[in-house]
């Protein structure tokens, strides 16, 4: 039986992945990545607070702030 955390571990996971994949290989659609980042983003957030992992809480909000930095950039200023 898949649980809520697995759901969101895998979640995040996948499009943490994704979004590293697009940027590495400069494809034409790489920024999609940052959306794909935030989602990760928020994935993370939500599995480190159902877990009490204030650490990995504080490092995704910190990523979450680089992720709207990268669509602020690379979708509506593009």
């Amino acid at each position: 039986m898949i649980t809520q955390l697995d759901l969101l571990q895998w979640l995040g996971c996948a499009t943490g992945i994704a979004g590293s994949a697009l940027l590495a290989t400069r494809h034409r659609y790489s920024a999609l990545a940052w959306p794909l980042f935030l989602a990760s983003n928020a994935s993370w957030i939500a599995f480190g607070l159902m877990i009490g992992a204030a650490g990995m809480v504080t490092m995704q909000i910190a990523y979450t702030f680089t992720s709207v930095v990268g669509i602020r950039n690379w979708l509506v200023r593009a």
